[in-house]
């Protein structure tokens, strides 16, 4: 049977794997695309998991930290600024990190699940 984007494998839907902790990081990928928060099991830490902050186009005004408000505003110019999206990880000691990176385990892994 011909595995679609709609149906998944197994019949789970595209996610269910993630659903029963058995994802792909593909299927991770696409779940925070959508918009859900994703973990391994396979982690050390205890309720740490990853979220998107998709792109957007900010306003220069909502810039607190002086730094990256002046290189915007030398560099950019204008009242927008387009911002890039970023994989963001909530760590296991509270704390947010920005621009979190895959290593090959996490990318080879078959233990996500979608929170």
């Amino acid at each position: 049977m011909e595995q679609s984007e709609s149906s998944g494998p197994f019949g789970f839907g595209l996610l269910g794997l993630l659903h029963l902790g058995k994802g792909t990081f593909g299927e991770a990928l696409e779940a925070l695309k959508q918009g859900h928060r994703v973990a391994r099991s396979g982690w050390n830490g205890k309720n740490m998991f990853l979220f998107l902050l998709p792109a957007e186009t900010v306003p220069t005004k909502a810039i607190h930290d002086p730094v990256l408000r002046q290189v915007i505003e030398e560099q950019v110019g204008g009242e927008t600024f387009e911002a890039l999206g970023s994989i963001r990880m909530f760590t296991a000691d509270k704390k947010i990190l920005t621009g979190w990176l895959a290593s090959q385990t996490d990318m080879l892994a078959e233990d996500w699940s979608i929170l």
